[in-house]
């Protein structure tokens, strides 16, 4: 046995080669050899840029005799979460089930067959924070197995039963999903936000950007002001608190406290994806000058930071440098005095440092007292004092960068930077979104247009999974309404198409979010909530809608009312983890179908497009055509034709459309109407 990690291409498993601990990737040979040599396994999951991942490991896994006990009781599986998301899914679950908090580091025990009977997250390496030391869990996990077999086989068998019976169609009332049970889900939702400091619930406070975008979707319907209130303060507390980079842009991961001062200061780039995405949404409507401001800051952060081997975008960025968290990003008064001298006290007041320091006796800066903004020369001074400190900071030791490429946390930032492209006029931020695309199509694509899941190192490796292709079809839309290229519909088309086939579940409906011939795991998972990212089977309720909206197919829409009926049986018992999957089924319902007649390229259609821009319109359905007798003969728009020989817009909503449009005051006033 040795460590052979050194064979692996993601920078996570790669940062544990060196290890003394004996680690193995997930493979059937390794569960082989457990069965073989008699031992249970350790099933260690973590990624890159997780800082307690790496607490454990500088604690535990590098010490020699933690790694002696652990090489000689156990078969030891290290795993990316980011690269097998299939595997931390399932024992995430197991986790959750056994009634503990999840997260990563995981710690799992299983026997040969993966089978799960008892684990944790992260253990210190002696007795703390009320937890056991990581020895002791390892000589009485060891002792149990070998000692109580009874004990572990109970365990298991509870936990697969629970398992499967999580990942079944679930039974029991289905309550008719309607506009008004979404509205009175935001209420709900609405109750669960923190008055003082913003955002949804309390510390560690996370983004939550579904649950965000299900209240401005419900107020946008009913007009309740509190509800707008809500996601305003939100994005503005976490765009002014210590969760931005007020430096160099970008949303860390989340926030240790309710105030968001404190963030574990990984940057993901799904979460980036979606703050971005649901400010441009609010943007619509508020134009906030503080969150177009943000969207351009972390737009340059992605195309500075972000870009991976093959033009698109990389995972995440560690939350550690030289072994401390948060280090690149904190700053002591006397570094900022050297480099600011005499407008250090003012710039210091504003964004929060002091002597004393405000986490860990050093200074996350940050705008939590002064959110609002100030007169314009002192916001264009404080932008030129904040470019001094990054320059100074750009000598620091940099935080690692996991360069992997995710499919489908590229899908997400595709669809966001060609959206806020399309609503800002920044033609490079399309062409951006265009290429990450097309990279991803070369490279984690095969001749099948079957998709992988990870890339690195000229290595497409894993099967795609549900979110994957969800992800990039939503993508691939997103750039066919901005574009009008066919070749992103037919991407989006083909990929729906081989969910139907190797994902669809025959028996009660929706996607299993492994393919039916992808590696065997011990549970096949298929539910609609969110996790750390948006539902696959949320996100397909867009994608399939869209689907049906632009093309006039009836199976789209079929398959999607299937999703509604297998999982509202779910909203019964808990709704909050459902947003993704409440939000779409509102585009599906209550889709805006913008249907302008006209040629694309012609100027007065760019007028009216451009009308777009002045409102919030989640659901809204884009499709350009020359020719309304192209529709299907059902659609609401068929035979419509242009108003006094001009581009014109019609607005269909169900089976009705608006009065034609020819102008953009006229456009706008059935918008506003």
């Amino acid at each position: 046995m040795q460590n052979i990690l050194d064979k692996e291409t993601s920078p996570y498993l790669l940062q544990h080669k060196d290890n003394p601990v004996h680690w193995q990737p997930w493979s059937q040979q390794t569960l082989d050899l457990a069965k073989k040599e008699g031992k249970p396994i350790l099933l260690s999951v973590g990624y890159a840029a997780c800082h307690w991942c790496h607490v454990m490991a500088h604690e535990s896994f590098e010490d020699p005799d933690v790694a002696a006990v652990m090489n000689d009781l156990f078969i030891n599986i290290k795993v990316d979460r980011e690269e097998r998301p299939d595997i931390d899914q399932i024992y995430q679950t197991a986790l959750a089930l056994l009634g503990e908090q999840g997260g990563w580091p995981l710690t799992m025990f299983l026997n040969s067959k993966g089978e799960p009977f008892w684990g944790g997250t992260y253990f210190p390496k002696e007795s703390a924070y009320g937890r056991p030391g990581f020895t002791h869990v390892l000589d009485s996990v060891a002792g149990i197995f070998n000692n109580e077999p009874e004990k572990v086989t109970k365990n298991r068998d509870i936990l697969k039963a629970a398992l499967k019976k999580q990942n079944e169609s679930p039974e029991g009332d289905r309550p008719k999903l309607t506009l008004e049970v979404l509205d009175r889900i935001a209420d709900r939702y609405a109750q669960e936000a923190d008055p003082e400091y913003g955002g949804i619930g309390s510390a560690p406070k996370f983004p939550q950007t579904y649950v965000l975008e299900n209240l401005w979707r419900s107020y946008l319907r009913t007009d309740k002001e509190n509800l707008s209130e809500i996601v305003v303060k939100a994005l503005t507390a976490m765009s002014q608190g210590g969760l931005y980079d007020h430096l160099g842009g970008g949303y860390a991961r989340y926030s240790t406290d309710a105030e968001w001062l404190a963030p574990h200061f990984e940057k993901m780039l799904y979460d980036n994806a979606l703050i971005l995405d649901l400010l441009l949404l609010v943007h619509g409507e508020t134009k906030n000058d503080l969150f177009e401001e943000r969207i351009y800051q972390t737009i340059g952060w992605l195309f500075r930071e972000m870009m991976a081997e093959n033009g698109a975008f990389s995972a995440t960025i560690d939350a550690d440098s030289e072994g401390v968290e948060g280090k690149f990003y904190t700053w002591s008064q006397e570094e900022i005095d050297g480099i600011l001298g005499e407008k250090s006290a003012q710039y210091s007041e504003i964004y929060g440092a002091s002597s004393a320091g405000n986490w860990e006796k050093t200074n996350i800066l940050n705008r939590l007292d002064y959110q609002s903004h100030l007169d314009d020369d002192l916001e264009a001074s404080l932008a030129q004092l904040s470019a001094k400190l990054f320059e100074a900071r750009e000598s620091r030791i940099r935080p690692g960068t996991d360069d992997k490429v995710l499919t489908d946390w590229n899908g997400l930032m595709i669809a966001t930077l060609a959206k806020a492209g399309d609503y800002f006029k920044e033609n490079e931020w399309i062409e951006r979104a265009e290429n990450a695309f097309s990279a991803i199509c070369s490279t984690a694509m095969s001749d099948n247009n079957r998709l992988c899941h990870s890339y690195r190192l000229g290595q497409a490796k894993h099967d795609g999974t549900l979110d994957d292709y969800a992800n990039m079809s939503r993508a691939a839309l997103v750039l066919f309404e901005i574009t009008g290229r066919n070749f992103y519909l037919e991407r989006a088309q083909n990929w729906t198409d081989i969910l139907s086939t190797h994902f669809w579940d025959d028996k009660s409906g929706g996607y299993f979010y492994t393919a039916d011939d992808a590696e065997a795991l011990i549970v096949r998972s298929k539910n609609a909530f969110d996790n750390a990212t948006p539902s696959g089977n949320g996100t397909m309720l867009e994608v399939l809608a869209r689907l049906h909206y632009l093309t006039g197919d009836r199976e789209p829409f079929e398959k999607a009312t299937d999703i509604v009926r297998n999982f509202s049986a779910e909203l019964g018992r808990n709704f909050f983890p459902l947003a993704t999957f409440l939000n779409n089924f509102e585009t599906l319902i209550n889709g805006k179908q913008i249907i302008i007649v006209g040629k694309r390229d012609d100027m007065e259609t760019g007028v009216l497009l451009s009308v777009l821009s002045e409102f919030s319109l989640p659901t809204k359905v884009v499709n350009i055509i020359e020719d309304t007798s192209d529709l299907p003969s059902d659609h609401p728009a068929n035979g419509k034709q242009q108003l006094e020989n001009k581009p014109t817009a019609y607005i269909c909503t169900g089976p009705v459309c608006s009065n034609p449009a020819n102008s953009a005051q006229a456009l706008r006033s059935v918008l506003e109407e």
